[in-house]
């Protein structure tokens, strides 16, 4: 019998023998650097004498490993191999897809350590937040299994007399997921084995800021007994390959995470009917927030500040769920805002391999001086608080920065900066408070600090956001926990790690028998 899904653990690092462990894993880490990893089509190994070089964003030129860059006329022969194995991969029972997640569960558990410490140079995670990716990962080869096996049981139908009636789901075909790089082993994992247990086929093109941990996924995916063809590992420029794959008429659906600019741009890309097309195409798209905590005088203050401050800053606010702006009470604004810079002061900003490090570097050069843009704009539109500087010179470190008095339409309130930056908001009423944190494109999480019952039920009916979270921080969905999903420009709200989401990648068949 099945086991309920359970969330994995996460490690506890206050543990010497975990420590000892990690430890070990980063030096293994290390120790393979000057590794080159190929393009993967229909099981073979493809080099290309073009390569991306992947760089570890604390220490600026060190290198993490090397990953061939694939061509449009490769990306044809990729789709081609998706298209050729979907035959067999989805007539395979729906029970023998998922047992091939759970065999890569069970790697993946295994060499749990070894995938965090590559997260950790790759884009600069710290250790708890390497750990909770990996366990993330495992989380989704789980449930995504235990769905399948759900979905392919019998669907209750009303009883019709002299019919036999049925609906059974179907997968679509061959499609392309393009996976982020802020969780390049989370989202990645979750994105493609959604597509595949549910018996579709895919061309995956990772980001090419972290191609290493990917095509280290695809192996463990093979070595799980995901046969040749049904993930075919295609890292590129995304104009010359995502481009292509995205408006290609064989292409059935495309699974997005990344930035609201490019997830629109794909968008259209799908939606346009090519000659020899014989669907629309499926899109699910993430695209990124511009979430807000809001804290009324009610609150634990000792809680809201924790909670800002991990939301705001955790992977150096880099993550879409991030606390980007905190619409504050009139009545306890200033007593927040002393106490949220007091804590974000206290934060220690290093190299992500320091265990005692709290907030490691952004990802590279272009986010990095992005994030130093915004904070001359930041320096126009508020009050500097805390911050507002770049960090050591060896690798892309901005502080975390705090903005005070910043109004509703400002820049710093409205766009999406994707770094360790937080503005405060003024409201003079509870739903005041709401329709600020109302007032952006996006609609992805949101997080409100009251002990009022009745401000936490208008809250609940009035915040529009996919993810809603009271009196605990907007960042941190577990999978099967908090589906994931955001309104508005924040995306198709396909509510990743949720019992609908393997839906956007079937379809459902009625049959009908008169007798």
């Amino acid at each position: 019998m099945l086991a309920p899904f359970r969330n994995e653990p996460l490690t506890d690092f206050t543990q010497p023998a975990a420590r000892v462990a990690f430890e070990q894993a980063l030096a293994r880490v290390e120790r393979e650097f000057d590794r080159d990893y190929p393009l993967v089509i229909g099981g073979e190994p493809v080099y290309t004498g073009a390569w991306i070089v992947s760089e570890d964003p604390c220490q600026r030129g060190r290198q993490v490993g090397r990953v061939a860059r694939a061509t449009p006329e490769l990306a044809e022969r990729a789709l081609a191999a998706a298209w050729d194995a979907y035959p067999d991969w989805s007539h395979l029972a729906p029970e023998g897809r998922a047992r091939v997640l759970w065999r890569a569960a069970a790697l993946l558990r295994q060499r749990r350590h070894l995938f965090s410490a590559l997260l950790v140079y790759e884009v600069g995670k710290t250790w708890p937040e390497a750990d909770a990716d990996t366990a993330e990962a495992i989380d989704f080869l789980e449930y995504y299994g235990r769905e399948m096996v759900r979905l392919a049981g019998p669907v209750p139908l009303p009883y019709t007399a002299g019919e036999e009636n049925e609906l059974h789901y179907e997968p679509l075909g061959a499609g392309l997921v393009v996976t982020p790089w802020n969780f390049p082993l989370a989202i990645l994992c979750g994105m493609t084995s959604a597509a595949i247990v549910t018996g579709n086929t895919v061309v995956l093109k990772p980001s090419s800021l972290a191609p290493v941990v990917a095509a280290r996924f695809v192996e463990l995916l093979a070595e799980a007994g995901v046969p040749p063809g049904v993930v075919n590992f295609l890292p590129g420029s995304g104009a010359e390959v995502g481009d292509r794959l995205a408006a290609h008429p064989r292409t059935r659906f495309v699974s997005f995470t990344g930035s609201r600019e490019v997830g629109a741009h794909l968008y259209a890309l799908a939606a346009q009917v090519q000659p020899g097309q014989r669907w629309l195409k499926r899109v699910v798209a993430e695209m990124g927030g511009k979430n807000a905590i809001v804290v009324d005088e009610t609150a634990d203050l000792d809680a809201a500040t924790a909670g800002i401050v991990t939301s705001a800053f955790g992977y150096q606010g880099q993550k879409c769920s991030a606390c980007s702006r905190v619409v504050a009470l009139d009545a306890v604004y200033d007593a927040l805002l002393g106490h949220v810079v007091e804590r974000t002061a206290a934060l220690r900003v290093g190299p992500a391999r320091d265990p005692a490090t709290d907030v490691a570097a952004l990802i590279d050069r272009a986010q990095y001086e992005k994030v130093l843009h915004y904070l001359e704009v930041g320096r126009r539109e508020g009050r500097l608080r805390h911050g507002g500087e770049p960090g050591d010179g060896a690798g892309w470190y901005v502080q975390p920065t705090v903005f005070a008095d910043v109004a509703p339409d400002a820049r710093i309130a409205q766009e999406e900066i994707f770094g360790p930056v937080v503005a405060f908001l003024r409201a003079p009423d509870f739903r005041q408070a709401i329709a600020l944190a109302n007032g952006t494109v996006y609609g992805l999480t949101g997080a409100v600090y009251s002990r009022d019952r009745a401000r936490l039920e208008y809250a609940r009916r009035e915040f529009h956001v996919g993810n809603l979270y009271f009196n605990r921080k907007c960042t941190g969905a577990l999978v099967g926990v908090h589906p994931f999903g955001g309104f508005d420009m924040s995306g198709t709200d396909a509510k990743a790690g949720g019992p609908d989401h393997l839906l956007n990648f079937l379809q459902a068949k009625a049959v009908a028998e008169r007798f």
